[in-house]
């Protein structure tokens, strides 16, 4: 079976933006279609209050915000927050925003509409006093018609209310409020529909695609017509390669779809290394006018699922090298600009990872967007909750009445994205073990399949091996692609993870849609254990001569990775997290400690392991520290990740050995080595790590590694002096002023060498000049309930992070980084205005 794809609308290439309003909602000078942000200057209030919907409300003395907004992130921190560990107890409640509008003449006559790309949770939505419409689910876009209640003469207000007050609703932070974009847009009253192109590519080669493209056109006059519908295949440098002029009539207050083929030659095909992207340009007119016109970035590629060779992308086999993110991003919260998300991604890449699952819920438009253009594969999820609840006031509450309906608009909005190749419609379902489950199932994935044909469909399931409770066979069955959480922790089957079931079903195609790695940047407790889900490890006291948790957290990752990486049949693996969480926790804990970064972007060491075997960079990381000065004599595991063949180590000049990764995993010396492990596969060879046992002095430890017998990369860790300086190394030296930019300032305590302080306490505060402000702080550290909106934060192992936005005034930008008794240090960045100014809802 071939599953194919192209792509949706999204804040895509400036060239495009250029032609129209394109599916960006970038400005455009064209009469037919309009695009208008509508995220700035809006009136916030937390709390409820009779009478806001209504025309003429005093909102004077309300907060100005601009959207994206996330009031829950705001603070402060509290152990009987009604969100509970769940949502990182942090507030939720009630709230308002109003935002007053002029419709201008010429807009009479034509359609208007206002877009929501996401409100978290219960929304309901008002213009001019007039209910438009409710909704519940918290991360799926809607769309509402404006035209009918719009005033022209004086000014037109929208009223949002929010209700995230019913709690807990989430096992995750959620966040509160219009956490995502709003747009409005204007068009003629025939028009391409809402989310109406759908672009699909039956047939691709190297020589040639044909590119299928369904447009539904609605008709909203009150009289028939006749129009020209011309379509046209760009490169991703705006040239035509292809087009077609088809000519329809549409009846009045009808929609119709248009079937369309092109073909075109040579094509460059999407791929992770090289994510090519073409756009369709479809422009509808009547009596020789311009009517509407819409730009859709697709992708051409070939996608295939094989039972014995895995996942196939233009006919080549990928293993998935995958991680789970959720929606939020540390200090921003869920209001996530995408800036952070950049970042965040180019790290995930320079790890190795090729492959994202969203979970476990539809994200953010143009975060898919941003994952189209840096060559990601995608898993996208729907629902954590089917009808059985998991938490009292969860989707179960609105299942039976809104599942279908939003999960086929997560559908016609995204399944244009060439990065998508795998649809999920949920989450460790408790329905996949009762009798009834299939039922419930069955339409979901018909639903996908309809909507859709060209992904497979799957369900991260967590009850597959289990000897009791297990996922019933119908619920299996219906699965395109078996989704597997946790595939290697279920007791004696551990050391065969897929094997069993590759046995007894050998039809089957199987992905691990989950695997758990938890800890804490910099956490070298010498006493086992360290931070888990709640920031709370298994603490073991060294005399039950287990080693340490920074050592033994990684041993399954391991083994799994070697089981995934040499059975051509395992898909891939989606580790959990890519990046550490607000919520999932237990007080004083505020965040789930699993990614390979932590809140702040900042890698662990786990992070490298995953680099040493996801890409063919030369690694050599050690760890830990090299700071404990009160252990002098004592012996410190020293561990290291490498793709190297050899590594020597040594400690002031002293070698402690050459070792390769083919070390027997019991030791003879005594100390580390020696100690008990988690149980591993039986028939591994080794760990995927390289660890010595030392007796700790201060000074310099140095591993060399050698590839083919020749030293060809060398790492050290100094020992650190008292706190000397500030160092500041922003991401960016220029952004633009578009109120949406950001650059983000990496601050580390430094003694008078340069090294890193580890374990660094020190308050940093950020004093900032020019047009800027400062949109959060963090440091990463799991049981901080430092508030994030704050100009200073302390340092967590040494490190924190400021990051700035932009307004949409141009300037110089001063930031100058300062803790008490060290030396300050400074960055500048330049603000210039943006090349391709963005339309303001008026």
């Amino acid at each position: 079976m071939s599953f194919m794809i192209l792509c949706r609308t999204g804040l895509f290439a400036v060239v495009l933006a250029a032609l129209l309003c394109v599916g960006s909602r970038a400005e455009a000078e064209n009469i037919s279609r309009q695009c208008f942000s509508a995220d700035f200057n809006w009136k916030f209030f937390k709390g409820d209050a009779p009478g806001v919907e209504t025309n003429g409300f005093d909102d004077t003395a309300w907060r100005t915000v601009n959207l994206p907004h996330d009031w829950s992130i705001e603070g402060p921190y509290g152990q009987a927050e009604a969100t509970g560990g769940g949502g990182g107890y942090l507030p939720t409640g009630i709230g308002w925003y109003r935002r007053a509008f002029t419709a201008p003449e010429s807009w009479r006559g034509k359609k208007v509409f206002v877009e929501f790309d996401g409100v978290y949770m219960n929304s309901d939505v008002w213009l001019n006093g007039k209910l438009l419409g409710h909704r519940p689910f918290g991360y799926m876009g809607f769309e509402y018609d404006l035209t009918a209640g719009l005033k022209f003469v004086g000014t037109n207000e929208l009223a949002v209310r929010v209700d995230n007050s019913r709690q807990p609703n989430s096992r995750w932070y959620s966040g509160s409020g219009i956490y995502r974009h709003v747009w409005v847009t204007v068009t003629d009253p025939v028009h391409i529909s809402h989310w109406g192109t759908y672009v699909t590519t039956p047939k691709v080669t190297t020589n040639s695609a044909t590119i299928r493209i369904r447009t539904e056109l609605q008709n909203d006059s009150s009289s028939p017509g006749g129009f020209a519908i011309v379509t046209e295949v760009l490169d991703a440098l705006g040239s035509m390669v292809a087009t077609e002029t088809k000519n329809e009539t549409l009846a009045a207050n009808t929609n119709r779809e248009l079937d369309q083929s092109l073909d075109v030659a040579k094509p460059n095909l999407w791929s992770l290394d090289s994510p090519a992207l073409y756009s369709i340009h479809t422009t509808i007119k009547s009596g020789g006018h311009v009517v509407d016109e819409l730009t859709t970035p697709f992708g051409i590629r070939d996608i295939a699922y094989d039972v014995d060779r895995g996942f196939l992308l233009n006919g080549q086999p990928v293993k998935m090298q995958g991680m789970c993110i959720h929606h939020e991003a540390g200090c921003v919260g869920t209001a996530v600009p995408i800036g952070v998300w950049t970042r965040r991604l180019k790290e995930l890449k320079a790890m190795g990872c090729n492959a994202i699952r969203l979970s476990h819920n539809p994200p953010a438009p143009e975060l898919l967007d941003l994952l189209d253009r840096m060559g990601f594969l995608v898993m996208d999820e729907s629902f954590d909750e089917w009808k059985s609840p998991k938490v009292r006031q969860g989707y179960s509450n609105y299942f039976d009445e809104w599942s279908q309906r939003d999960l086929t608009d997560m559908l016609h909005r995204d399944r244009n994205h060439p990065s998508i190749v795998i649809w999920s419609v949920g989450n460790e379902i408790p329905e996949q073990t009762h009798a009834n489950g299939a039922d419930i199932l069955r339409p979901l994935v018909e639903t996908c399949h309809r909507e859709d044909p060209t992904r497979p469909v799957t369900s991260a399931c967590d009850n597959i091996f289990t000897d009791t409770k297990a996922a019933t066979p119908e619920f299996v069955n219906l699965l395109d692609v078996v989704g597997y959480n946790y595939a290697d922790r279920w007791g004696a089957r551990r050391e065969t993870m897929y094997d069993d079931d590759r046995h007894t079903f050998p039809k089957r195609r199987m992905i691990g849609t989950e695997s758990s790695v938890v800890s804490a940047r910099g956490d070298y407790s010498l006493t086992g254990g360290g931070f888990g889900f709640g920031a709370f490890g298994n603490a073991t006291n060294v005399t039950t001569k287990r080693a340490p948790g920074y050592i033994t957290s990684m041993i399954r990752a391991e083994q799994l990775w070697k089981f995934v990486k040499v059975h051509d049949y395992v898909i891939g693996d989606f580790g959990w997290t890519g990046i550490d969480y607000l919520g999932e926790s237990r007080w004083p804990g505020k965040l789930a400690a699993s990614g390979m970064l932590d809140t702040c972007g900042f890698p662990k060491d786990n992070f490298y392991f995953y680099q040493s075997q996801w890409t063919t960079n030369l690694v050599l990381h050690l760890f830990p520290h090299w700071n404990w000065n009160d252990r002098e004599g004592q012996v410190i595991p020293v561990v290291c990740y490498t793709s190297c063949d050899t590594v020597e180590l040594f400690l002031n000049g002293k070698s402690f050995g050459v070792k390769s990764l083919e070390f027997p995993r019991q030791g003879t010396s005594g100390g580390w080595n020696s100690y008990a492990k988690p149980q591993q596969p039986t028939g591994s060879t080794a760990d995927l790590h390289l660890v010595w046992d030392v007796s700790y002095e201060p000074g310099t430890l140095k591993a060399v590694g050698y590839k083919y017998g020749q030293k060809v990369c060398e790492e050290e860790i100094h020992t650190a002096g008292e706190p000397a300086a500030v160092v500041v190394i922003s991401d960016r030296t220029g952004l633009s002023a578009d109120a949406r930019d950001v650059a983000h300032l990496a601050v580390r305590i430094v003694d008078l060498q340069g090294n890193t302080v580890p374990e660094a306490t020190n308050l940093v505060s950020f004093s900032i000049q020019g047009p800027t402000s400062l949109l959060g702080v963090d440091n990463g550290n799991p049981l901080s309930h430092e508030d994030y909106k704050a100009s200073q934060r302390l340092a967590y192992r040494g490190r924190c992070l400021g990051i700035i936005q932009s307004t949409r005034e141009p300037g110089s930008i001063r930031v100058t980084v300062h803790s008490e008794g060290l030396k300050d240090a400074e960055v500048e960045i330049e603000s210039a205005r943006p090349a391709l100014a963005e339309a303001i809802l008026p």
